[in-house]
């Protein structure tokens, strides 16, 4: 990021947060991996250390245009003069020692390009990050959502189980019928065939985090999940806050600002740039010597032009690219804020439904015991209510994972520069 900025979006964060964020004990984040950890586990993806290494080669990049690529040149020539009508020979040599030299204003364009490859470069490697903690938060929630889909498909056999038990002492005691056992055997057989799925889904998905993320400690046992909350502060703040911090729009505005400058060098360069030279020639043995001044200009033609308008095009071409980013992050953050809203009303949607379908169960299940009901009816209705609390707890993480992902793509959660340069939060605490 450039250090001029630096200091301005540390103070917008600043304000904002006293709008629109609240410490991270108070969102509830215990269900997500440490922070410590996430952070090493980012700097170890392979895209990331790349970004990082091509930041310190635009750092030499930066250091070769400062100096300039012209160097001294040396040239020796050596020969042997013979004078016939002295009948002599004479040892003869000249040296010459020449430099191009920048013309004004190429020096300042060849800094400024430098600066603004590694600012470009920087940026990568902040994009780099983010899209790390992007996928990070993916993969972990994915585990959760796995997770949450075998727990309760387990309980939901362990309790199949203690009906059928009670059903098999009935059916022992002449109160119940051995067709019911046989159809709560048969319901049962079903449930165990996604308990196995279920649970093969989760430990792969736990896998595929651990091999992903070799430095996230992942538990054997998923943590238990809060109930989602709305967005602090509404949802404008945080369009805004994703799109300011978009390191997407910051990276094509940079490449468009490099290649405007890329345009006006090559523009300078019609100028050719000219060389200077010290020469020194020694003649008849030593008898002559002379020195002098070289200078050089090569005839600049059609291909420096040529070059110049192509650089112009390409900036012309990465600023209308710049534009069409910027737009389409807009949408990315109204899609990404929209869904959080949505999510979070769908999982209270769950919520209501999952409520009714108890009710309507523990009903289903008195009438049932009563002989009011056949034992279809009521495996029917607790097929329902297992869909109903599989619906909620996957509307459960999914409605923590859109909230995430806001707060990610804000670089609020999981990014380095949310810090301030004392190593604090970046967001007070109240």
């Amino acid at each position: 990021m450039n250090p001029v900025l630096r200091p301005l979006r540390h103070a917008a964060r600043i304000a904002l947060a006293a709008v629109t964020m609240l410490p991270a004990a108070a969102v509830g984040q215990a269900f997500l991996p440490a922070d410590a950890d996430v952070a090493a586990a980012i700097r170890d993806q392979a895209e990331v250390r790349a970004a990082a290494a091509r930041v310190d080669a635009a750092g030499a990049s930066r250091r070769a245009l400062a100096v300039g690529g012209h160097e001294f040149e040396a040239s020796v020539g050596t020969q042997r003069r013979r004078a016939i009508e002295e009948g002599r020979d004479f040892a003869e040599w000249d040296l010459q020692i020449s430099r191009a030299v920048r013309l004004p204003g190429k020096a300042a364009l060849d800094r400024q390009i430098g600066d603004s490859l590694l600012g470009v470069a920087d940026l990568r490697r902040t994009d780099a990050e983010h899209q790390a903690a992007r996928r990070l938060l993916d993969l972990w929630m994915g585990w959760l959502r796995s997770a949450a889909t075998a727990g309760e498909t387990a309980a939901q056999a362990a309790l199949l189980q203690r009906e059928r038990d009670a059903l098999a002492r009935r059916v022992a005691a002449g109160d119940a019928a051995q067709r019911e056992l046989d159809l709560l055997d048969a319901e049962q057989a079903l449930l165990a065939v996604q308990v196995v799925a279920t649970r093969d889904a989760a430990a792969a998905a736990r896998q595929t985090l651990a091999i992903e993320f070799p430095r996230i400690v992942v538990p054997m046992q998923p943590p238990a999940l809060p109930d989602p909350q709305p967005l602090p502060g509404g949802s404008p703040a945080w369009r805004e806050r994703i799109i300011r911090e978009s390191a997407e729009i910051e990276l094509a505005t940079g490449e468009s600002q490099r290649l405007s400058l890329q345009a006006a060098r090559a523009r300078a360069e019609r100028r050719p740039d000219p060389s200077v030279g010290l020469r020194l020639l020694s003649e008849r043995g030593g008898a002559e010597r002379t020195v002098g001044l070289v200078l050089s200009v090569p005839l600049g033609g059609g291909y420096r032009s040529a070059r110049a308008d192509a650089e112009t095009a390409n900036a012309a071409a990465a600023e209308a690219e710049a534009a069409g980013v910027r737009r389409l992050v807009e949408q990315a953050a109204w899609l990404t804020v929209q869904a959080a809203d949505s999510r979070r009303e769908q999982w209270l949607s769950q919520q209501r439904s999952l409520a009714a379908q108890e009710t309507a169960g523990r009903r289903l299940r008195r009438a049932w015991e009563l002989g009011e009901t056949p034992l279809g009816d009521y495996l029917l209705a607790q097929r329902n209510l297992r869909q109903a609390r599989l619906a909620e707890a996957l509307a459960r993480v999914d409605a923590l994972q859109a909230a995430l992902l806001v707060r990610v793509d804000a670089h609020e959660l999981w990014h380095a520069d949310t810090h301030g340069a004392d190593g604090g939060p970046a967001t007070p605490a109240p």
